[in-house]
This record gives structure tokens, C-alpha cells and sequence, in this order.
């Protein structure tokens, strides 16, 4: 613990004395976008504004699920040196428009028609009391499985639909001597499988009641029980290396072929990409058994902060080019994840790219379009981190799945 303070510390240090070096003609933009393929994205943007004579201070923490971004930001807002731009998820953004941190972007959103274009889904996060105050990158949903096509095809794999027939797989892959399952041991990825368990356990009806409405009927029901069942079955077949592995780590075990299947968000498309690997021929994108009718979702926007009452002119052409047709699509055909805008063409997208698009379009139509709880689309921090700490500890073992379901219906209870 000593040591992870220690680097938290140094990070806040880190940056706030970078943001000293930032100019009037600058963006100072704190974010968790490090691994290649994220970076490869986030390039877009700053060329963007680079073109528009507007300078590009980076400001990156390290943090898949943003953790760390988000404990050097309320050190820098609480030292009054709030930088421009913050990449945020969900309830966090909520959390500091409700605090006043947050510049009114309205003006911008009225010229460029965001409220025709944006679903309303994303907008839920993206204003508070009517005025917008973030401007939405993308909208990654969740409840993905990768594969090597090869060691699939190796092993007489076909995609699995059922929860039956992925335990099918992963116990042929098992058997052949291939680590089934890829994943890193982090609290937000156990409950980014964990979303896609649930749903796929009980389906929506389960999903919403439990994550959502945090219904303690359904927190505490059998099919919760069987979700941790399942949680057991995939952690008994990933390596025993998994402890703290980054997710990109764990794509690149399947990239490189020493894992059959990673369970993670579209973002991981990305890292595919930059590896120069193809959809369909390399590797496989398909949505987690049991969850082909729905999607979960998490969109990251970046949040203005109040610079001094007024939206800067740097701010408003950041978040202009973050929510123009062009840059939505250049910028998630690199990511991994679909526009923002309702309107964009998916001419450019690959094939994963089209199916994201469409399943996201059906899903929004058909009611079926859910936050994502581990990424803080379902329901508030304290609610989510409490989720968090019970479903990593059953993962680790520290109890069994009967144990698991009392120990969520406590932590529930205690954060709401």
C-alpha cells in the first residue's frame, strides 16, 4: 500500500508541475489512454486541433478503469489547478456538474445540434440541469469475447452461442494445453466479466433489477448465486499469472497466441489493430454468450472545467472537434468503439467495427441498450466500488458463490 501511495503521489506531482508549462493556446488533457492502440486514437485528436493552431498538453495516468486519473484530478481541482479537459465515464461527470466544476457548453452544443444527434442514453451523462457539460468521444459497449482465430480453428472451435457451449470450449482448450481464458487480475476487469455474466445469467430483467434499480430481491437471488458459479468457471481457467495484469497484456496474449479468448470492452479491437491483425482472419469478435440481443455500454466524454465562468475558445474548438462526423469516425475506427453521433457513416468501419454499429442501433431500439456497472454507467461510485470489492474477493477465492451473493446484498445496502 506504501508503494502505491507513493506512485499516486508522484503522478499528481508529475502533472501539476506539467501544467505549469501549458499556454493560453493550449489544452492541458488529463486522461488514462496509454496502451498503443489507445494512444493511436487519441493521436487523431490532437492533430485535429495541432491544425487549428491549438497546442496539445498531455496530461496521461496510467489506470485502465481511470482510478488513478481520477485521484490526480481531485488533488489538482482541490489545489485550484483544474486542467482544461478530463476524460470521465458515467456518474463522474454527474458528480462534479453537481459541484459546480463544470463549464456550460451549450452554446457550442446549440450551433452544432447536438441534442438531434447524440442518443439519449449517452446524453443522460453527457448534461445536468439541462446544459451540457461534456463532449461524448464514443460509445464502447462491454459484453465482448476476442479470440485467435487460429487456436480456435486449431482446436475444431466454432463461436460459441450458449454459456454451455463456451464451457465447451474453454474445457477443449484446456485439455489441448492452451490457457483458455486471457485476463489481467484488476477490480474492473473481473467486473467487466462480471457484467457480461450477469446478463448473461438472467438476462436483462436480472441486469437491470440488480445493477440498476439495486433491487436487494434480485442482488440476492439464485441466478446471482449462478453468476458467481460462472465467475468460478472462468477463474479456474485463466492462468496463474493473471494477478494484476494490465488488460492489454492479457489481448496480447491472445494476439500472440498463448490464450484462446479475453473477455474485455470493444477497446480492445484497438490493440488487435495496432498489431496488425485482421478481423475475420486473425482474430474474432463476437458478443459474450447469452448476450446477443444486448448490449452494455460505457461512453467517454471529456468534461470542460470551469476556467473562470466562460467556455475558453480552446475548450469549445476541443469539444467541436471532438463531436464533427469526421473526427467520430476517424477517431473510433482506431479505437475499437462506434460514434458518439447517431448520423455517422460506418463506410469506414471494419467488420467488427459494423457489427458494434448495428448491435448498438438494435439494442436502442429494442430497450435492450444498458450502463455498464463496471464502468459506471449503472450506478454511482460508491455502489460500483462496493460491487467491485465483493466480486474481486470471490474471484480470488476469499469465499464461495452462496457467501458471495450475502456479502453483495450487504455492500449494496451500505454504499446506496
Amino acid at each position: 500500500m506504501k508503494n502505491r501511495k507513493t506512485g499516486i503521489a508522484g503522478l499528481i506531482a508529475a502533472t501539476s508541475l506539467a501544467a505549469g508549462a501549458a499556454t493560453a493556446a493550449d489544452v492541458e488533457v488529463l486522461h488514462w489512454w496509454t496502451s498503443g492502440g489507445e494512444a493511436a486514437a487519441l493521436n487523431v485528436l490532437k492533430q485535429d486541433l495541432e491544425s487549428q493552431g491549438i497546442g496539445w498538453l498531455d496530461m496521461p495516468v496510467a489506470g485502465g478503469g481511470g482510478e488513478q486519473a481520477m485521484t490526480v484530478l481531485r488533488a489538482r481541482v482541490t489545489a485550484g489547478n483544474a486542467p482544461t479537459a478530463v476524460q470521465m465515464l458515467g456518474f463522474d461527470i454527474l458528480d462534479w456538474a453537481k459541484q459546480g466544476a463544470l463549464a456550460d457548453l451549450n452554446e457550442i452544443a446549440a450551433q452544432e445540434g447536438w441534442d438531434a444527434v447524440v442518443p439519449g442514453a449517452l446524453q443522460a451523462f453527457a448534461k445536468h440541469d439541462g446544459k451540457w457539460i461534456s463532449a461524448p468521444v464514443n460509445v464502447h459497449s462491454t459484453n465482448w469475447v476476442w479470440a485467435n482465430k487460429a487456436v480456435l480453428d486449431a482446436n475444431g472451435i466454432a463461436v460459441p452461442q450458449t454459456w454451455e457451449e463456451f464451457m465447451a470450449a474453454v474445457n477443449a482448450l484446456a485439455a489441448a494445453g492452451v490457457t483458455p481464458i486471457a485476463h489481467g487480475g484488476q477490480a474492473w476487469q473481473e467486473a467487466t466479466v462480471f457484467d457480461a455474466v450477469v446478463m448473461s445469467t438472467g438476462g436483462p430483467d436480472l441486469y437491470k433489477a440488480a445493477f440498476i434499480d439495486l433491487d436487494e430481491e434480485a442482488l440476492g437471488s439464485d441466478a446471482m448465486q449462478e453468476a458467481f458459479d460462472r465467475m468460478a468457471f472462468i477463474r479456474a481457467n485463466v492462468d496463474e499469472n493473471f494477478s494484476g495484469r494490465d488488460w492489454n497484456l492479457a489481448t496480447a496474449m491472445v494476439i500472440n497466441g498463448e490464450a484462446g479468448f479475453q473477455m474485455m470492452g470493444d477497446w480492445a479491437k484497438g490493440e488487435f489493430l495496432n498489431a496488425g491483425k485482421m478481423p475475420g482472419t486473425d482474430f474474432l469478435c463476437f458478443r459474450f454468450p447469452g448476450t446477443q440481443d444486448q448490449v452494455t455500454f460505457n461512453a467517454d466524454q471529456f468534461a470542460m472545467f470551469d476556467q473562470g465562468g466562460t467556455v475558453s475558445k480552446e475548450q469549445a474548438a476541443l469539444a467541436s472537434a471532438i463531436l464533427s462526423p469526421s473526427f467520430q469516425s476517424a477517431f473510433n475506427v482506431v479505437k475499437g468503439s462506434v460514434p458518439a453521433r447517431t448520423d455517422v457513416s460506418d463506410a469506414d468501419f471494419d467488420d467488427c467495427g459494423k457489427q458494434g454499429m448495428k448491435d448498438l442501433a438494435a439494442a436502442a431500439s429494442s430497450g435492450n441498450l444498458f450502463g455498464s456497472m463496471a464502468h459506471g454507467h449503472a450506478s454511482p461510485a460508491s455502489v460500483r466500488n462496493a460491487i467491485y470489492d465483493v466480486v474481486t474477493a470471490h474471484f480470488n477465492g476469499e469465499f464461495d458463490s452462496a457467501t458471495a451473493v450475502q456479502e453483495l446484498v450487504d455492500a449494496v445496502s451500505i454504499a446506496k
